[in-house]
């Protein structure tokens, strides 16, 4: 892929994503606890490992800052967490962040598009 072809907006990333097989997504829900869409089970930051971050600046807002992780848990069931970041994270207090500062790192190559 030549640098004119570079993915460079959200939801190119994210249609890539899809073809692919991921298309659920880790969510953190308001007691603190990380899921996967469509299970029930919690995941502790030690279940995940982070693939590869993505992260999208809004040309004139910030706003538009995001940043997309591709995770993959101990079973092999891989997904995405989104965020804004900034201040105006979709997550309020400090246990995500917490929680995603823990998840081990395990870039791959696999996902640089």
């Amino acid at each position: 892929m030549n640098s004119s072809e570079k993915m460079t907006t959200l939801s190119q990333v994210m249609e890539k994503l899809s073809q692919r097989g991921i298309k659920r997504e880790f969510r953190m829900n308001e007691s603190g606890e990380m899921k996967l869409e469509n299970s029930g089970k919690n995941y502790l930051p030690s279940d995940l490992n982070v693939l590869k971050t993505y992260r999208f600046e809004g040309d004139s807002n910030p706003d538009d800052n995001v940043v997309l992780y591709i995770v993959k848990d101990l079973d092999g069931n891989m997904g995405m967490i989104i965020d804004s970041y900034g201040a105006d994270s979709n997550y309020p207090g400090q246990n995500f962040d917490t929680f995603l500062r823990d998840i081990p790192i395990q870039e791959s190559d696999e996902f640089n598009f």
